[in-house]
């Protein structure tokens, strides 16, 4: 049987380490649903593939949802065939890290386009491939998602990636979560009953403050992930990635992201105790 154990950083330094009960906060046993949010197709198995076999190997519902259509090729011969080339290569990506098909989503928004795909507007457009109740954009297919699959845990690129489809994808996610909570656009579905805790993956660029989660692996999960990205064939301009996964071994490491409204109590004492100090 697979190995899996997960790392806990706390605030103060100190470490927890255990099962991803013990480890993640508000654990829901068999209720537990994670769901990944990948800009482009390779991204979820790059940056956060050993979380994800190991959340599979766990038994944890799991759901992958795919933004883009992918439009980087490295072969002129691919210009024009490149998205149906690397929709192959996700589903057999997918298939070999053990997901189920029924649970890969694609939204088949342009990766090159990425300015047109924010926000949501209404569409007549019966033939849209984006189009969801008669609307489209990145904030309208993400509240239709998170209302449909109601995950308690939600891996999303990190903030600080510099790639424009990542940011995009992170942007729109963070205020979907919010638009999923509340009534609005009830033709997406009932609204979620609570905020699901949120963690990034790094793709390309590092954390903006170190990870606070770690899951390391026995060797037979870092193959599966390893032989998951072996199967993006035209992308051979990862190959650098791909070596970094190779020299990190059988862990990664994940960051924490906390959900926080606006509450101006907060900053009561910072002015109401000046005013004590100073009588």
């Amino acid at each position: 049987m697979s190995e899996i154990v997960f790392d806990l950083r706390g605030a103060d330094g100190t470490i927890l380490s255990g099962s991803a009960s013990v480890v993640f906060s508000d654990w829901r046993g068999d209720k537990e649903c994670w769901l990944y949010v990948s800009p482009h197709d390779d991204d979820v198995v790059l940056g956060a593939g050993l979380t994800f076999v190991s959340g599979l190997a766990l038994g944890i519902e799991t759901h992958v949802i795919v933004s883009t259509i992918g439009a980087g090729y490295c072969r002129a011969e691919h210009r024009e065939t490149i998205g149906q080339i690397r929709r192959g290569e996700c589903c057999r990506s997918f298939e070999v890290l053990g997901l189920p098909a029924s649970n890969l989503h694609f939204f088949d928004y342009r990766a090159t386009d990425i300015l047109s795909n924010v926000g949501r507007r209404f569409t007549s457009d019966l033939s849209c491939p984006t189009a969801i109740a008669g609307a489209s954009g990145f904030q309208n297919s993400f509240t239709w998602l998170l209302r449909q699959v109601r995950p308690n845990r939600v891996f999303l690129p990190s903030q600080t990636d510099i790639h424009p489809a990542h940011k995009s994808v992170h942007e729109e996610f963070l205020i979907s979560v919010f638009h999923a909570r509340g009534k609005i656009w009830p033709e997406l579905g009932d609204p979620i009953t609570e905020f699901p805790k949120l963690y990034e993956y790094a793709t390309y660029n590092d954390y903006i403050d170190p990870p606070t989660l770690r899951v390391r692996t026995s060797d037979d999960l870092l193959e599966r992930k390893l032989l998951g990205i072996a199967a993006y064939v035209s992308q051979e301009q990862i190959e650098l990635l791909v070596q970094t996964v190779r020299n990190m071994g059988a862990r990664e490491y994940i960051h924490e992201l906390i959900f926080k409204l606006f509450d101006p109590k907060q900053y009561d004492l910072l002015f109401d105790g000046e005013k004590e100090n100073k009588k």
